[in-house]
């Protein structure tokens, strides 16, 4: 198979939450030399891209979406696993933290962010869901971080995004981090209402958006 054959591969994988499919991707882009990093990006990032705006349009049921991340996070973890065992070294991009925030429990798409991060470069703090603002600020100087990215599923859950900005200019702090907000809910007119940095739809435009606001700081 040649590379676009696999990279078509590993998108249909994660389409249909194929995790066999998925690992005999991964093996062949191995066998012609393909970076899986490359693969990860180009192919099954592409695939989870694509069920999250099927889900989106209402044309995929949630358990059907749960099945794809599932096969994805195996797929990242060996991408991770792979790095390690072979020295390989990413050019580091910055550090980020990633949260849900307080009162929401999703996460699947906050997880694939971070999975994407990762692999490009990013030193990741998950903080997880339900998380209240003045944690994600305690961490994100903890860190030492230079991206907050927060997410919102609900519409009833996007005023901790707002209470993020406000505490952060409250404490002085708001020039310190670059903030990235995402979720269902949200939208561009959402962060330019709050203050927000950036507006991220899904993982792909996330990780761009990361790795624009690191070079501009160099």
């Amino acid at each position: 198979m040649d590379r676009q054959e696999i990279i078509k591969m590993a998108f249909d994988s994660i389409v249909e939450a194929d995790q066999e499919m998925a690992m005999d991707a991964m093996d062949k882009a191995a066998g012609i030399g393909l970076d899986s990093v490359e693969l990860l990006n180009e192919g099954f990032s592409a695939g989870i891209n694509e069920l999250g705006e099927q889900f989106g349009r209402g044309e995929l049921f949630l358990p059907e979406l749960i099945f794809a991340t599932e096969v994805m996070k195996v797929v990242t973890t060996r991408v991770e696993a792979e790095m390690v065992a072979s020295g390989k070294q990413i050019e580091q991009k910055g550090k980020i933290i990633m949260a849900t925030v307080e009162g929401d429990v999703h996460d699947i798409g906050k997880g694939i962010c971070c999975s994407l991060l990762k692999t490009s470069g990013f030193e990741v703090f998950d903080l997880g869901r339900e998380v209240k603002a003045d944690t994600i600020i305690e961490k994100a100087i903890e860190y030492g971080v230079d991206i907050i990215g927060t997410s919102a599923l609900l519409t009833t859950t996007m005023v901790v995004q707002q209470e993020l900005e406000e505490k952060l200019k409250e404490r002085g702090l708001r020039d310190r981090f670059k903030t990235m907000v995402g979720g269902a809910p949200i939208t561009q007119r959402w962060a330019d209402k709050i203050g927000a940095d950036a507006y991220t739809e899904d993982a792909s435009e996330c990780c761009a958006r990361a790795k624009k606001f690191i070079d501009d700081k160099m």
